[in-house]
C-alpha cells in the first residue's frame, strides 16, 4: 500500500502556530501531526509514503531526514514554487511515482485528519473494479457528494445555495444519497492517466465530478468511523484526547 500525505497547505486556521512552522509539524499530545500519521501508516504496513510540501517545506524534509523506520521510504513531491490544490498535487505526485517505476493505486490522507478507519480494508476497495474510492460519512455539512443506490458518484451539491454539479443532466438529487467527503480516497492508475489532460492546478472534487460518468468512482462508508479535522487552535486539546483514545 502506497499512501500520499497532503502536507503542503498553509494551515491558516492554525495560526499563529503556522506562522513559524508547517501544519504538518503542529504538535498533538506532544507529537507532530506528521509523525502521528507516519506511525499509524507504518503500523498498517505502509512502507512507501509520498508527502507534498510547500509551506515551510525545508522543515518537513528535515523532519523526514531524521525520522526513520525500518524499510520505510519517503517520496517528496515539491510544490515550493506553487501550491497545486488537491487535484494538481495528486497529479504531480502520481507523475513522480511513475518516474520511479511505481504504478499502483495510492491512498490519499490529509496530514491534519485523525481517524480510526481500517486503512487496509479501505485500500482493498479499489480491487472491486472502481477507478477511485472515496471515504464518506453521514456527518452534516453544506456540501455533499451525491451517489446512486450502488454508491457510485453522480454529482455534488451545496444544500445552502442549491448549487448542483453533475455530468448527468436533470439529476434528481432527492433520489441520491447525500454523503460528506472525509478527504480520504484511493485512486487507481486510470485516474492518473485521465489527469494528464488537466492543468497543473485543479480541485480533486471538480475532477471527480467531471469524470464520474466515464470513470467508476464509488463511495465507501466504514462502520463506526470516528474522524476529526485538526483545523483550529482551540481544537488541539480535543485532538489530543481523540489521539489517546483511538491511536
Amino acid at each position: 500500500m502506497i499512501v500520499m500525505v497532503f502536507a503542503a497547505g498553509l494551515g491558516t486556521r492554525l495560526k499563529p502556530l503556522t506562522d513559524k512552522m508547517p501544519k504538518a509539524l503542529v504538535p498533538v499530545d506532544g507529537k507532530p501531526l506528521l509523525q502521528i500519521q507516519i506511525d499509524r501508516l507504518y503500523q498498517a504496513g505502509v512502507r512507501k509514503i509520498v508527502i507534498n510540501v510547500h509551506h515551510f517545506a525545508d522543515m518537513i524534509t528535515a523532519f523526514t531526514d531524521r525520522y526513520h523506520k525500518d524499510g520505510l521510504e519517503y517520496y517528496i513531491s515539491d510544490e515550493r514554487d506553487k501550491l497545486l490544490n488537491t487535484g494538481g498535487g495528486l497529479k504531480k505526485a502520481g507523475a513522480m511515482l511513475r518516474s520511479h517505476g511505481i504504478n499502483e493505486p495510492v491512498l490519499i490522507h490529509n496530514v491534519d485528519i485523525l481517524e480510526n478507519a481500517d486503512l487496509n480494508a479501505f485500500y482493498q476497495q479499489i480491487c472491486s473494479g472502481a477507478d477511485a474510492v472515496l471515504m464518506v460519512s453521514q456527518r452534516q455539512t453544506k456540501r455533499y457528494l451525491l451517489f446512486n443506490d450502488d454508491l457510485r458518484l453522480v454529482g455534488w451539491t451545496n444544500v445552502e445555495t442549491g448549487e448542483i454539479k453533475s455530468p448527468y443532466h436533470h439529476l434528481d438529487i432527492s433520489s441520491c444519497h447525500q454523503l460528506a467527503f472525509t478527504g480520504m480516497h484511493v485512486v487507481g492508475t486510470n485516474v492518473f492517466d485521465r489527469m494528464d489532460d488537466f492543468p497543473d492546478e485543479f480541485s480533486i472534487i471538480d475532477f471527480y465530478i467531471s469524470q464520474c460518468r466515464d470513470l467508476h468512482i464509488k463511495g465507501y462508508m466504514p462502520q463506526d468511523l470516528k474522524i476529526m479535522d485538526v483545523g483550529k487552535i482551540d481544537e488541539l486539546q480535543h485532538a489530543a484526547a481523540f489521539y489517546k483514545e483511538n491511536y
